[in-house]
Parts: C-alpha cells; sequence; structure tokens
C-alpha cells in the first residue's frame, strides 16, 4: 500500500510481463538461451578486477563514507573521457557527478527536476526504456511518447508537436544509439533540441549508455554534449547526458556511471542525492577511474559485438527482414505474426527466449497501434557460440513452423 496516487500508475515492467506470458510455456528439451534482457555477457577488465579484489585497497575504501559528488580523481578522469571522446569541454567540479548507474540516475534525475504542476509533460521515445515513463509518473507529469517511425529508419519525428504541448514540457528523454531500435539521433536533430529546449524552457535528459557500441568505425555516434559545443552553448544550457560502464566496460554489477552538463541542473541534482543518500562506494568509485582511463578494452569489447552481428546476420538473412542497427546491441526484429505469441512459440520450439516488442511501447492515441507490435528485441550479449547457436535456432524455428512475411 502506498499513499503516492501517482504509484497506481506505473504498469507492470516488460520482465514481470514477460514471465507471466511464457510461465505455462513447455521449453523445448535444448539448452536455454536467453536473448531478453540487455546484460553484458563479456568478461570484465581484469585491471578492474584486480583493483576490486586488493585487499589494503578494500579495507581503506570500506571504513569511508563516499562522497556524494564523488572522488576529485573520478570527475576529472570523466571529464578528460569526454573531452577525448566527444570533444566537450566540462568543468569537473561544476559539471560531472558520478552515479550508481544510469538506470538509478535516470530515475532520479526526473524527480528531483519536474515540477510536479498541472499539464506538466516529459517527452521520451517510443517504443522506450520503461524507465523514463515511471520516472515521468512518479514526478507527477503525462509521459508524450514519440514514435520510432520504421519510415524514417526509426528516428523519431518531433516536427509534429504542437506549440502547446512544447509549452507544456518540462523534460525530454533521448536514447542514442537507442534501445531497442539501435538508431543513432543525427547532430542536426540534437542541435534542433536545443534550439527549442530554449524558446520552451525544457530540459534534455539524453541517455547515451550504448555509446561506445557501434557498427562503423569512422562514425561513432555524438553526443547531446557535442551538438551542445558545436552549437555554441558552451556550458551546455539545459543538457545533460547519462553514461554507464556496464555496457562500455561490460560492469553491469559494478554499478557506476556519470551525469554530466549543465552546472545549473547537476547543483540542485547533487543536493537532492545527498538526501537521497545513493552515493557510490569508494572502491567502485577507484575502480571506476581506471576503467573511464583505458580505452582499449572497450575497442575489443567492441570488435566482439561487431564479430557477433557479422555471424548472426549471416544465418538469419535469409529467413527475416533483418535492419542493421547503427549501435547498442539489439536487433529490433520484425515478426511475422503476433509478438507475443512469436516470443512463446519460440520457446517452445526452441528454448530461446526473446523480449516481445509490444512490451516495451505504448499504443499510440491515434491509431491504438503500438510501435512494439509485431516485433521483438533480440539482445546478442551471450558468448559467440551461444549467439550462433540461438541465430541457428531462430532460422530452423522460422522455417519450421512455416512462416512467412508475404
Amino acid at each position: 500500500m502506498t499513499n503516492n496516487p501517482n504509484f497506481a500508475l506505473l504498469k507492470a515492467y516488460p520482465f514481470e510481463k514477460l514471465r507471466q506470458l511464457t510461465e505455462d510455456v513447455t521449453p523445448a528439451a535444448k539448452p536455454h538461451i536467453p536473448l531478453s534482457l540487455g546484460e553484458p555477457k563479456h568478461a570484465p577488465p581484469d585491471f578492474v578486477l584486480d583493483a576490486l579484489a586488493d585487499p589494503a585497497t578494500l579495507a581503506r575504501c570500506l571504513t569511508t563514507y563516499p562522497a556524494t559528488r564523488g572522488s576529485d580523481d573520478l570527475r576529472l578522469a570523466i571529464s578528460h573521457w569526454v573531452k577525448k571522446r566527444f570533444a566537450a569541454e566540462l568543468d569537473p567540479q561544476a559539471e560531472v557527478l558520478p552515479v550508481s548507474g544510469t538506470r538509478e540516475a535516470l530515475f532520479s534525475f526526473a524527480q528531483a527536476q519536474l515540477s510536479g504542476k498541472p499539464n506538466s509533460k516529459v517527452m521520451m521515445p517510443n517504443p522506450f526504456y520503461q524507465i523514463y515513463e515511471g520516472a515521468a509518473l512518479l514526478g507527477g507529469a503525462t509521459p508524450v511518447f514519440i514514435k520510432n517511425n520504421p519510415a524514417r529508419d526509426y528516428q523519431q519525428d518531433f516536427s509534429r508537436i504542437s506549440s502547446d504541448v512544447w509549452r507544456d514540457t518540462e523534460m525530454v528523454y533521448l536514447c542514442s544509439p537507442g534501445n531497442p531500435t539501435g538508431q543513432i539521433m543525427p547532430q542536426d536533430q540534437l542541435i534542433m533540441l536545443i534550439d527549442l529546449a530554449h524558446e520552451y524552457d525544457f530540459v534534455i535528459a539524453a541517455d547515451e549508455c550504448y555509446s561506445e557500441i557501434y557498427f562503423d568505425e569512422d562514425n561513432p555516434p555524438v553526443s547531446l554534449l557535442t551538438a551542445s559545443s558545436i552549437h555554441g552553448n558552451k556550458r551546455h544550457a539545459r543538457c545533460v547526458v547519462f553514461h554507464s560502464l556496464s555496457k562500455r566496460s561490460n560492469l553491469p554489477g559494478l554499478r557506476s556511471g556519470f551525469v554530466a552538463g549543465d552546472a545549473a541542473l547537476l547543483s540542485p541534482y547533487l543536493k537532492y542525492r545527498t538526501y537521497h543518500g545513493c552515493a557510490m562506494s569508494a572502491h567502485h568509485q577507484l575502480a571506476s577511474v581506471l576503467a573511464w582511463q583505458d580505452e582499449a578494452h572497450v575497442i575489443d569489447n567492441r570488435r566482439l559485438y561487431q564479430a557477433k552481428f557479422r555471424a548472426v546476420t549471416e544465418i538469419l538473412a535469409p529467413h527475416y527482414p533483418l535492419r542493421q542497427p547503427e549501435g547498442g546491441f539489439f536487433h529490433w526484429l520484425a515478426t511475422p505474426i503476433d509478438d507475443k505469441t512469436f516470443c512463446r512459440d519460440l520457446l517452445a520450439a526452441q528454448n530461446v527466449t526473446v523480449m516481445p516488442g509490444s512490451f516495451l511501447a505504448r499504443p499510440e492515441p491515434q491509431s491504438g497501434q503500438s510501435p512494439g507490435d509485431n516485433h521483438v528485441r533480440i539482445a546478442w550479449v551471450a558468448p559467440m557460440e551461444d549467439c550462433v547457436d540461438a541465430a541457428q535456432r531462430l532460422a530452423e524455428f522460422i522455417q519450421t513452423a512455416g512462416l512467412d512475411y508475404a
């Protein structure tokens, strides 16, 4: 029981819905291959493991209350990485804030930022990461879903948003590369949104946690901070970005990330976090410094994903209308039948679990249709051998079931 009336607005999380969907399915008698959760399974960097296991470091760090604003070394390492990777200048004292992973920060930032006033709105992609919706609802705002349109290569179309909606908007969540579509938002669209943020006085919260997993080495994803700098918004007014070591460094259990950007937004957010009591532990901060300072393991990690996508694409392309994502580690795959039925039948026939796209999206008011309908999200996070096995099972499934896209 809760006295917060907004709590009743929260919908079941996708993984709970998936559990309910498949609880009565008897899987095929094959080893289970889970591809529904975007949990990296590549090996973490050895130097991070060594740092976390050092007894002297642990003894020193575990007897210390960590600073909510993070250590000077960590904020400096992050600011150096941002400058090298995105050509954006940050003041490590005021424009960088370590957080316990992007998930908690994407949620808590909205709680600190949103006013709760009537008609407050928060825009977000559709399909989307459900934290955005929950953060908006518990912050007293109404989510506004902007469709990732297949006709626009799954880019969002902001041109149809009316001035009245923009005036009520307090925050816009972006995700680039996108989860689940893998699309990268173009720099000119980021600049357009920065102009709109200044015109209508809203904040842009850019989830960039997949930024280091991409497939064209000559065209890495740009950051909102890059667009801000190029546009002359040097102090990143109304712009904040969220990054994590979970995907970049295969450290989802470390719960280490950062928020960076507008100091005028980060100052009250730091105050909020001080009361919230969510400081990253000191030994995790030390390990994070090492991870942000090293790029070799990130390049190796990216090559593993590139190799896996080449392997599974060769297997799946003759049977499915594959779209190569620009970034991230998901295939956003169209299905020839209802996505929920596809998931149940695939589990029963091949013991492979994928995520129904309709669980990751919301129906559009005009059509009542969801942009996640008849899609599934496949997370290629397992080892290469398992991914190849799963791709072969997916190919066998569609052939055996007699499904086609006619």
